[in-house]
């Protein structure tokens, strides 16, 4: 007799896969039917291979508590630095050129910051008596910049499917916290933060509503120590409104623009009944006969974005894409941002009369079209500050590179972008737009003493970081780079 059952077969988590049938002997010898070609002739007995022997569940589970003790083999091992104590007393960098970024730069002045913020700031600074100062002459020191499109914390190996953490399934998923998914031990973010690169905006990615963005600093035993606001936006993926035709797209057009309009149906509908639950909920006990309805954390995640009080992060490149999202919010009656927005300039007076920003993608980019100029990309924020848009740096939106986000800004220095736009950019315009700025973005009293001291001007590839501060708190700057850097250097170094 054959034992025959339904078994899933391996695959991707929540992908739906058909069910296959799995069958084991429970006979010893088995009959194979006549089978052409095969030598063998109907009655012909097939003998069952030996199995392994199986070893007892206790037996396994010593086996495994012995592995882990003895721990990887390699010494080239994870070694994130680990987060920094609470500041107990004052600190008082000394010396230094600071640059508050709101204001004048400040040469040889002087920076106290207590408990995680900055009581002081200028030329003439009494120090605390029982401060401790650190000389930073001859350096430079800058509030910490802010990536403001990533999915840092959120991911690790792209390889390997289980470090993949920035995607869930389904297409309408606006309760997807961000926050709660950061990976706190992450090398990506030892190695972003030594560059200067100190809050980060985590964003979900998948589908068309993937869920809510959080600003995380860059240091911290938790999630919950590392997230410095969440929720900050709903993020929405506007699908292309207009087909690729290209080599290496398989699809037709007919096909695209069916998908489209699937993914925008599922859009309007979401916010449909999103609406529905809302004013539903907010019946409920004003009259008795009133029914209850039951809670929705889907709806429940958008009841914010329609009060208004939280902004929708739209991701868009193309012209008809960002003009049909604008057309969509102003129906909907919602706060947008653009993210991406390589044709913003061809919508700026659109996007200035609405008050619209606009988070660029990546300056360090190609054109996205052949017939476009080379340095399309390279002067995106300067036609954006010409026009009169708000706007912010973002990086490569991904979380290996975020490091490079000051080389984003300085080559838009190099395209006609002034340097202290540039600076702002990637700084108090972040904080800005992500409604972060009363806590970082600038060196002010009152702000969280979250800064870097460099050699230099940070948009200059030469500069180093020599030291950085999260909330008050020393960070300790050693990562996967150095540690490669002082491993090879052994090897082929003189």
């Amino acid at each position: 007799m054959t034992d025959c059952r339904l078994r899933r077969p391996m695959g991707k988590r929540g992908l739906d896969s058909h069910l296959a049938p799995v069958c084991g002997d429970r006979t010893d010898n088995l009959r194979h039917p006549t089978a052409s070609g095969t030598g063998m002739t109907s009655g012909t007995r097939i003998q069952k291979k030996p199995r392994l022997p199986a070893f007892p569940p206790s037996l396994l589970s010593l086996l495994s508590f012995f592995l882990l003790a003895l721990g990887p083999l390699s010494p080239a091992v994870s070694q994130v630095p680990p987060p920094a104590p609470p500041q107990n007393r004052p600190i008082a960098l000394v010396g230094g050129t600071i640059h508050p970024i709101t204001g004048p730069v400040i040469e040889k002045g002087v920076l106290v910051f207590d408990k995680g913020k900055i009581t002081a700031v200028g030329p003439n600074v009494p120090i605390p008596p029982d401060a401790e100062v650190m000389d930073v002459r001859g350096q430079h020191v800058y509030p910490g910049l802010i990536d403001a499109n990533s999915i840092i914390g959120l991911t690790e190996i792209d390889s390997i499917r289980a470090t993949r953490d920035f995607a869930e399934v389904g297409d309408v998923n606006p309760n997807v916290r961000a926050e709660v998914a950061v990976n706190p031990d992450s090398e990506i973010i030892a190695v972003t933060r030594a560059n200067g690169v100190l809050v980060a905006l985590s964003v979900p990615r998948g589908g068309v509503i993937a869920g809510q963005s959080a600003a995380i600093v860059l240091d911290g035993w938790t999630w919950e120590q590392m997230t410095l606001k969440a929720p900050v936006g709903l993020h929405v993926y506007w699908p292309r409104m207009t087909p690729i035709r290209a080599f290496f797209v398989t699809l037709s057009e007919e096909e695209q623009r069916r998908r489209a309009e699937e993914a925008l149906r599922k859009l309007k509908e979401a916010f449909r009944e999103a609406r529905a639950y809302w004013v539903a909920k907010k019946a409920e006990g004003r009259n008795p006969s009133t029914p209850y309805h039951d809670v929705d954390v889907r709806w429940e995640a958008m009841i914010p974005v329609l009060e208004g009080r939280l902004p929708v992060f739209v991701h868009a490149d193309l012209l008809d894409q960002i003009q049909a999202a604008v057309a969509w919010a102003e129906a909907e009656g919602l706060r947008i941002v653009i993210v991406g927005g390589a044709d913003a300039p061809l919508a700026a007076d659109l996007l200035r009369q609405k008050g619209i920003p606009v988070i660029t993608g990546p300056i360090l980019a190609l054109p996205t079209r052949e017939w476009e100029p080379y340095d399309a990309a390279f002067t995106l924020p300067a036609r954006l500050a010409q026009a009169g848009v708000r706007f912010c740096i973002g990086g490569d939106g991904g979380a290996w590179n975020e490091r490079n986000l000051p080389y984003h800004a300085a080559m838009a220095t190099a395209y006609g972008l002034p340097r202290d736009e540039a600076l702002k950019a990637i700084t108090v315009y972040c904080a800005r737009i992500l409604g972060i700025d009363d806590r970082v973005g600038s060196l002010e009293v009152g702000k969280d003493a979250t800064l870097f001291v460099a050699t230099g001007d940070p948009l200059d590839i030469r500069t180093q970081v020599t030291r950085a501060f999260i909330q008050g708190r020393p960070v300790d700057l050693y990562n996967r780079h150095q540690r490669l850097y002082e491993k090879y250097r052994q090897k082929y170094g003189k």
